[in-house]
């Protein structure tokens, strides 16, 4: 097996992880993608994809990124959150890898009512705070995925014609 040919399976690699990491909280999605499409345009000589369209592509998986981050933090403040709230959406999120799917969607809620419960003692607001996070995370989850298709699809789009 040639090194151009390793080249390629990192390629894969990275845009596979990538996928992963759009709705994992754990891996950068976009970034991943990002950074496979890069280095199979520059397998490719960049004959597919110029400067302007990787800058473009960068400033896309830039706004990806930022917007998960953003978009959880949002939602929790529209619900009212403090930051005990806030912290306990993030360890939720965290926890929640250990559960899958269901606790990728329910650890950012079951955390920011937790820490808001644990700051506040209303279960109410609470609750609400729970909800705006989980809205938030999954605002920031649909951005960063289609984004992260985006990516792909004009990659390929590219190399079809």
């Amino acid at each position: 097996m040639e090194w151009m040919d390793l080249l390629w399976i990192v390629v894969v690699v990275l845009i596979g992880g990538g996928l992963a990491g759009a709705i994992l909280p754990v891996l950068p999605g976009p970034i991943l993608i990002y950074s496979g499409i890069l280095l199979a345009a520059w397998l490719e000589d960049f004959q597919y994809l110029g400067l302007w369209a990787l800058v473009i592509m960068l400033v896309l998986t830039l706004i990806a990124h930022g917007m998960d981050f953003l978009a959880g933090m949002a939602g929790a403040r529209s619900g009212g959150a403090t930051r005990a709230a806030m912290l306990g959406a993030a360890i939720g999120s965290v926890v929640g890898l250990f559960f899958g799917l269901p606790g990728l969607l329910i650890g950012p809620f079951v955390g920011a009512v937790i820490g808001e419960f644990l700051s506040m003692g209303d279960l109410f607001h609470a609750t609400r705070a729970g909800v705006g996070a989980w809205l938030g995370t999954l605002v920031g989850i649909a951005v960063k995925t289609g984004i992260s298709f985006f990516l792909i699809g004009w990659y390929l789009l590219a190399r079809l014609w």
